[in-house]
Formats: structure tokens, sequence, C-alpha cells
């Protein structure tokens, strides 16, 4: 029985201590077991992303596509010289109220592609500069190092756009709807070429089969003062002013007022309210060089 006894209490102990190392064998493995459904269910903090730029928005600046020339003052009378598109210097005297410097100016004129069925079509510059044909937006494409091809603009009634860089200067050739094959689009990119004066005018030049338009034609070389939405000034000169005038586009809605007269071979169009067209109309003068 003492025997009998002895393995009891032996086999109790050993029961005792597999029991105990069954726990901690248990707690061990417990723990990465754990440990992994604690990082299953709450992941490791990520660094917080870094703001990226958006990709699709350019940042532009929205000058004044304009010259503000210096003006020479004589009494009431202010005198500025003037460059026109085709390189044609002169001198613009008008009444000192008329603050036409203040207006700022810049040249449109028009061209054709040479060809079986010649395509015209006019180059502006907007007011706004880049930005009002860019909208902040990227370009369709670039066709050479200074013109780039832009979407039709929102709203309007013509096509896609092609903006030329020279120097401080934006044109735009806003097509038609049915608009120039690459091909003449690439044309007109190659063959336009610009200048700036040293007196800061843009002087156009153009290689065949491009154009320009000359005086008494279709959108021939002018300058624009001022806007069509406020107070506007066109002069254009012209081979005679007997013979008759095709009126600028720019000038077909006027917001209020507008008046025209021609005198020494220059066309001069104005719109806006009454007082400024009169005066425009009866006290500018130009003297071509």
């Amino acid at each position: 029985m003492g025997e009998q006894f002895d393995d009891v209490i032996e086999a109790g102990t050993r029961g005792r201590k597999r029991v105990i190392g069954i726990v901690v064998l248990a707690v061990l493995v417990a723990v990465p077991v754990v440990g992994l459904v604690a990082s299953d269910d709450a992941p490791p903090e990520m660094p917080e992303p870094v703001p990226q730029p958006i990709g699709s928005l350019t940042t532009v600046t929205a000058e004044p596509n304009i010259l503000t020339p210096k003006v020479r003052v004589k009494g009431r009378t202010h005198l500025i010289d003037v460059v026109f598109p085709d390189g044609r210097r002169a001198t613009v005297r008008y009444p000192a109220e008329l603050r036409l410097d203040r207006l700022g100016v810049r040249p449109a004129q028009g061209g054709w592609l040479e060809g079986d069925e010649p395509e015209f079509r006019q180059l502006v510059a907007p007011y706004g500069g880049e930005v009002e044909v860019t909208k902040g937006g990227r370009p369709i494409r670039s066709m050479t190092g200074n013109v780039t091809l832009w979407p039709r603009q929102a709203g309007g009634e013509g096509g896609q756009v092609l903006l030329f860089a020279f120097g401080p200067w934006r044109l735009a050739l806003y097509d038609r709807p049915l608009g120039l094959t690459f091909e003449q689009r690439m044309a007109w990119a190659r063959n336009l070429r610009g200048r700036v004066t040293g007196d800061g005018y843009l002087v156009l030049s153009a290689r065949r089969p491009l154009r320009l338009a000359g005086p008494g034609e279709a959108a021939g070389p002018q300058l624009w003062f001022g806007t069509s939405a406020d107070r506007m000034v066109v002069l254009m000169p012209v081979p005679s002013c007997s013979r008759p005038i095709r009126e600028p586009p720019v000038l077909a809605e006027p917001v209020s007022a507008a008046g025209h007269a021609c005198r020494d071979g220059v066309y001069i169009g104005v719109t806006g309210p009454e007082e400024f067209v009169g005066k425009a109309v009866k006290g500018l003068r130009i003297r071509l060089e």
C-alpha cells in the first residue's frame, strides 16, 4: 500500500507539472496569436500623404495684352507715336480729355493662305492676354516653339484657337467651326513672323503660302485702343478716303454710341459713350510717315 501511495503522490505531482507546462505553453503561443489578431484589427498608422499639385491646372498671370504709349503734351493736345502691324509709323494727335494713351493699344491684322481656295483668317491681340484664351488650362498641342493650339472658347461660335507668342505679345487666330486642316494650321504657325520695335509695338510679316492683308483689304493692318465693352478707337490705314470702306467687325455691335471718319488716309472708328465718340471723331488727327 505504501508503494501504491507513493506512486499516487508521484503521479499527482507529475500531473500538476504537466498542467502547468501546458498552460505556460498555451500562454507563449497565445501571445503572438493575440499580436496577429491585434495587428489585423488595428493596422499600424501610416504617414499622412503629402498633398500634390493638380496636374490639370496651370498658373498664369492675367496681364493686359496692350501697350501704353508715351505721351507728348502740347497744351491741351496730346501726341503719341504709333506703329501699325505692317511697320508703318504715324503720329496721333487728340484732345487731352480723351486720354487715349490710357486705353492701351494693340494690333490686329488678317491674312490668307494661298491655294485653290484661299482661306482668310484674322489675328487679334486678346485684351486680357493669353489667359483670355487658355483659361489656365493646357493646350491641345504645341505646333511650333511659339505657337500652341487651344480648344474652342466656351459659349462662342468659333472653332479652336491658334495662340502665337512674339516677345511679350500674344496674338490669337480664332478659327471657324469648320476649321483649318492640320497642314493649314502648321502653315500659319511656321510662316507668320513677328518682331517687337524699340518702342514696344508688334510688326508682322509672312512667308508664302501665307499673305497678310494690306491697307484697304479686309482686316488690313489696324491698331485698337480700349475694348468694345467700354470705349474703343480703331485706326486703319486705307488707300483712299474717297473709296467705300468696310467697317471692322469689332465695331459692328457698339455698346452705346458709334461714329467714324476718314482723313489723311486713315479710317477712324469709335464706339463708347456719346460724348467720347463725338470728341474722338472730331478731334483725332493722324499723320502717316
